[in-house]
């Protein structure tokens, strides 16, 4: 069971002068519940190197018994800190991609080339793909066998509009993924803010927040099973 995360490079959140990253417990969640049932994961980000951390993610409030497991944890801190650079993976060496969010994914996966192609590869391989709260704009431009958007016509969900509102964040990210998913022609849908949610639409699954990471992985390690 060999399993690609994919993460951000992106650190910084627009115009504000603050920093943004990946969402620790995105990653931690799934990363742990793949990782105890065997499975071999490699991380990459666009640029390589170490993943950029959401500081909000790495608060007090937002701490998880997997985020202090990460914390503690030297050899998954190396591995995101050392991360593969991601033009240089491919869909044929792996099992399923899973893509952590954090804002961090607004601006570059969103757009990254190699990260389109990527999925695109381990869709048409019928692999499961996944993705957690901000992370489903990475499906911005990936397409279908056919040439029509991938989330057309497919159940999905991901960070809801009420969320985005509610940190804040509205008029500074460069995507609003409800409003994405739409246009794209998916079946959106979501739980009211912060509730746990994750749907799977064939080999695609999708989580609304942070607190849906662990239906994500759930779901994920199920369609690995």
């Amino acid at each position: 069971m060999k399993v690609l995360f994919v993460l951000t490079s992106h650190d910084k959140l627009g115009d504000t002068g603050k920093k943004t990253g990946f969402w620790v417990e995105e990653f931690a969640n799934p990363y742990y519940t793949l990782l105890d049932k065997g499975a071999e994961i490699t991380l990459a980000t666009p640029k390589g190197g170490a993943a950029p951390i959401d500081p909000s993610s790495d608060s007090p409030d937002a701490a998880t018994k997997d985020t202090e497991r990460f914390n503690n944890d030297e050899v998954a801190k190396n591995k995101i800190a050392n991360t593969k650079v991601l033009a240089d993976m491919n869909a044929d060496d792996f099992d399923a991609v899973f893509y952590p969010g954090g804002h961090g994914p607004l601006w570059d996966l969103a757009n990254d080339a190699n990260s389109v192609a990527l999925i695109e590869n381990f869709n048409n391989q019928n692999k499961p793909i996944a993705f957690v709260c901000h992370a489903p704009a990475a499906l911005l431009k990936v397409k279908n066998k056919e040439g029509y958007p991938l989330v057309e016509g497919k159940k999905v969900t991901g960070f809801s509009n009420s969320e985005e509102t509610t940190v804040g964040l509205s008029a500074i990210v460069p995507i609003l993924v409800e409003d994405m998913l739409i246009e794209h022609g998916g079946f959106y849908s979501n739980l009211e803010d912060w509730a746990p949610y994750a749907i799977q639409d064939g080999n695609l699954i999708t989580g609304q927040n942070p607190a849906s990471s662990e239906l994500v992985a759930e779901k994920l390690l199920a369609s690995l099973s």
